[in-house]
């Protein structure tokens, strides 16, 4: 616990026999619970992880856990917080198949969930975060299986969402002096074209290094957004920011150091994914412009942006025009080419408008 406020861990695990006894040796003692989603391993990482829950060293804790605590009472005035309650209960079924290893959870540190299928990266987080929405955490970190994050820095990570009720906090490797000689290059390439979408997808324009699975989120900010429905794969931090910011919660960068090279190669194939997160971007902004800025809210960016948009599109008819008589060069009249300028210019100014009213909307959801 941290200032009377409980605190747990999810850990999404692959594959992970090798590293995922570091991950739960270093965990810090402030931590209540460490729940580890064994992601359908091939390898022995259920049975590394039981043989943690079963010594008393690793898995010892005073606190008692109980899912959905203090349930709502029905009275005349609450039937809509009733209905929440029955919602949060049966939601289940829509997340990933999977089982409860431990045999006492509501006693031990350690919790397993074994997926009986594999789902990916983000399914595993999906099932952690599950769990902890239920048992009512306060503040649910992210630290990947693969031990590539130093557990010296979570207290960083979650203090803003204990003592400040930030919403969502998250590394940012990429501000720390060494980022440029540590990072890989192509990782360090990948992951800026990915922040640099994922600022415009988002509407948080002041975030980078967008692909960091260090994490934490508070209990409001789970209870506000469809857990089950964020993205299964890698793409799954872009989406969840996207989810975050048409719920209105507040984020936080914190600074974290770059850890590679410890003994686990990454199985992100930063090519594969790259064109695979983009379209989902590309799929989120526009998803986010309607629900955010037409359905709940009707605000000047959804009519900037369409009109941008709009005005664009009717351009590329005089671009056409214009390609054609450059390629068999034959002679134009002024008509198509005021009209490329003028739909050019009109396009820019309400595309800058729009991404300017957006920032400024969202200016007050960065701390």
């Amino acid at each position: 616990m941290i200032n009377n406020k409980t605190i747990a861990v999810v850990v999404p695990a692959y594959n992970e026999e090798k590293q995922i006894s570091l991950v739960i040796e270093t965990m810090p003692d402030f931590v209540d619970r460490i729940v580890i989603v064994n992601d359908c391993s091939k390898d022995k990482t259920a049975d590394v992880v039981l043989k943690y829950i079963n010594d008393d060293r690793y898995n010892t804790t005073s606190l008692l856990l109980k899912p959905f605590p203090n349930p709502v009472i029905p009275n005349k005035y609450n039937e809509a917080d009733v209905l929440v309650e029955k919602i949060e209960r049966e939601e289940i079924k829509y997340f990933t198949k999977q089982e409860v290893a431990n045999t006492t959870p509501e006693k031990d540190r350690i919790i397993l969930i074994n997926h009986l299928e594999n789902a990916g990266v983000g399914a595993a987080i999906a099932s952690g975060y599950k769990w902890c929405k239920d048992h009512r955490i306060d503040c649910v970190a992210v630290m990947a299986g693969d031990g590539q994050m130093d557990p010296a820095e979570l207290e960083d990570i979650c203090r803003p969402v204990i003592e400040k009720n930030i919403d969502y906090v998250k590394g940012n490797r990429l501000r720390h002096p060494s980022a440029k000689y540590v990072i890989p290059k192509t990782r360090f390439f990948g992951n800026s074209i990915l922040s640099i979408l994922t600022k415009i997808a988002s509407g948080y324009w002041r975030i980078s290094d967008t692909q960091t699975g260090y994490t934490a989120i508070s209990l409001r900010a789970l209870q506000s957004i469809k857990i089950y429905d964020i993205y299964k794969s890698y793409g799954m931090p872009n989406d969840l920011l996207v989810k975050l910011n048409i719920a209105g919660c507040t984020l936080k960068e914190v600074t974290i150091k770059p850890v590679y090279r410890i003994g686990e190669k990454s199985k992100m194939k930063i090519y594969k994914v790259i064109f695979k997160i983009s379209w989902l971007l590309i799929k989120l902004f526009f998803y986010r412009l309607w629900i955010k800025y037409f359905i709940r809210d009707l605000h000047p960016v959804f009519l900037f942006y369409n009109l941008g948009f709009i005005t664009g599109l009717a351009n590329t008819y005089y671009l056409i025009k214009i390609m054609k008589a450059f390629i068999y060069g034959y002679t134009l009249s002024y008509e198509p080419l005021l009209a490329f300028l003028f739909l050019s210019v009109f396009s820019m100014q309400f595309l800058f408008f729009a991404m300017w009213m957006d920032f400024q909307d969202n200016e007050r959801l960065y701390q």
